[in-house]
């Protein structure tokens, strides 16, 4: 079981870099395309808040995710991992390869249902059920997430477009000359979002290798490792700065002409949903979180210029990818099962 346990992590860490390219890099998208900071100032400054984020980041996404199935074998659930794992991954690739800003975040989940399914059954998976029927009404497993998953993207879209058309009203009739303030604090909110983004996004992993360890006996309790955080960081930075282009297109050019209150706006926004669910230990779609956002302050500004085409395309990947994931990572398990005799 070692062995699967190792490549289990390795693509983990695989995972994480195209959880930067996807998820991390897209909180640059409007800095850039707002000319707030040049590519290489703006790609830099996000992938190194990115990974202070992920190496001060919290546990409780971590934990949250790794207890949204139940296995008793401790083969299985390596096994589980590893199908999610690999099932997210080549989602992230396929997205990315045509420019559609997909969420890692539902990918992975996607993953771990439908592998978790496939190998236990349907009452391997938290779904929540009977805490949300109890009279307290509590939000809790798969549900919770989904729940916090369509609140944060409803924030993101909502959010933006009330907070635009205050940011219009307020700078009716200013100078031109505002927009150096408005720079600066492109800044400081990219900052801020790419490091609560790095906090969110890194955890998700964390918690499948912490319980990857635990499973394969090579942990005694179900923490997480400073090794693994070091290394998440530093593959979240990497996708960040390396393959980030082709989602930063999509969000910065296609969708409507960003200008630097446009990204101000969308940032706030995005941050302060990514915060809360980060803080309320829920794992959110920062990418979906800040499309919508830019849809949003696309609409309050003039509706007519946005490409919603391009909206209702990353909608549709939003919807299919839980899905998807579910019916590749449970395909996986299968295959692998096969290979490997075990059951």
């Amino acid at each position: 079981m070692i062995e699967i346990a190792v490549i289990t992590v390795l693509l983990a860490f695989a995972f994480t870099f195209t959880n930067g390219f996807q998820d991390a890099s897209s909180v640059a998208a409007t800095f850039i395309a707002s000319r707030s900071a040049t590519p290489r100032q703006g790609i830099s400054f996000v992938a190194f808040m990115a990974l202070l984020g992920a190496l001060m980041g919290g546990s409780a996404v971590a934990f949250a995710l790794s207890g949204l199935i139940t296995i008793d074998s401790g083969v299985n659930v390596v096994m589980v991992m590893l199908s999610a794992i690999t099932g997210a991954t080549l989602w992230n690739i396929f997205t990315w390869k045509f420019g559609l800003p997909s969420s890692s975040t539902h990918a992975l989940i996607g993953g771990l249902v439908g592998a978790a399914v496939a190998g236990e059954g349907l009452n391997s998976v938290y779904w929540g059920l009977d805490e949300l029927l109890s009279p307290s009404h509590e939000l809790a497993g798969l549900i919770k997430i989904l729940v916090f998953l369509i609140i944060s993207v409803l924030i993101g879209f909502f959010g933006s477009y009330l907070l635009h058309k205050s940011s219009m009203a307020i700078l009716k009739n200013r100078k031109v000359s505002v927009n150096k303030k408005i720079i600066r604090m492109n800044w400081i909110a990219a900052a801020v979002i790419a490091f609560s983004n790095g906090a969110n996004d890194s955890q998700k992993q964390l918690g499948i290798i912490a319980l990857v360890l635990f499973a394969a006996g090579e942990s005694a309790t179900l923490d997480i490792p400073l090794w693994a955080r070091i290394m998440c960081a530093v593959f979240l930075t990497l996708g960040t700065l390396g393959g980030g282009w082709r989602i930063m297109k999509t969000l910065g050019n296609r969708i409507f002409k960003i200008k630097p209150i446009h990204s101000l706006d969308s940032q706030i926004s995005s941050g302060v949903s990514i915060a809360l669910s980060t803080l309320a230990g829920a794992p959110i779609s920062s990418t979906h979180i800040i499309s919508m956002s830019v849809l949003g302050v696309g609409a309050a500004e003039n509706s007519k210029k946005v490409h919603w085409s391009v909206g209702k395309d990353i909608l549709i990947a939003m919807i299919m990818t839980i899905p998807i994931t579910m019916l590749i990572s449970s395909v996986i398990y299968f295959a692998i099962s096969s290979l490997t005799g075990v059951s």
